[in-house]
């Protein structure tokens, strides 16, 4: 089944994560980190709920959770917009538009401050469904551990939320629920300190 026609289906858990085309960098300094989440915020924080993520210099992951069916309807309503039954227009295909429009609008914004064309990510975005609580905190695990592989230090990482959920200052993660599902902060620690080596 092409991965396009898989929609990000409501109250489901994913893993976003897409590269920079021929692995090429997609961030070059610090500011295109902080755009990019916030632009990731402008366009998502209506249709998903983010509970982990980490930016790398030629690609990015992130762990998401899509909102409940009328959450989704009142996003339409937000924006004027009738939902309709099938196509790039209707509810079901409301999150992937919204990612869409996510990544076109950084690659808009870069393309014109670094003077280059064409597609910066690889299409489609991919994209994997999570099936259980165990996978979920693995791959929380893993997103955050990510750091290692251009050795750099995870746990002092700035494009991640690792120091996040650490943290006491206000954020759009759900830090709260990340740590219950660790049980606590002392085990979310702790279950960072075993490596994790997902393949995709």
């Amino acid at each position: 089944m092409d991965i396009r026609n898989q929609n990000l289906e409501p109250d489901c858990f994913y893993h976003i994560y897409n590269r920079g085309v021929n692995g090429d960098k997609v961030f070059q300094e610090n500011d295109n980190y902080k755009f990019f989440m916030s632009q990731f915020l402008k366009y998502l924080s209506g249709v998903c709920d983010l509970y982990a993520y980490c930016l790398m210099p030629n690609h990015f992951h992130f762990v998401i959770k899509i909102k409940s069916q009328k959450e989704l309807f009142d996003f339409f309503e937000e924006k004027n917009e009738r939902p309709i039954k099938r196509g790039l227009h209707s509810v079901e295909s409301l999150v992937s538009k919204q990612l869409s429009k996510f990544i076109s609008s950084y690659t808009q914004a870069y393309n014109k401050v670094f003077d280059r064309h064409g597609p910066l990510f690889e299409s489609p975005f991919k994209r994997k469904k999570i099936d259980s609580e165990k996978y979920l905190k693995t791959l929380i695990v893993y997103v955050h551990q990510n750091p290692i592989d251009i050795k750099k230090n995870f746990q002092t990482y700035k494009f991640s939320s690792y120091t996040t959920v650490l943290s006491s200052l206000k954020t759009n993660l759900k830090r709260r629920e990340v740590i219950e599902y660790f049980d606590n902060l002392e085990n979310f620690i702790f279950c960072h300190n075993n490596i994790i080596d997902l393949k995709f």
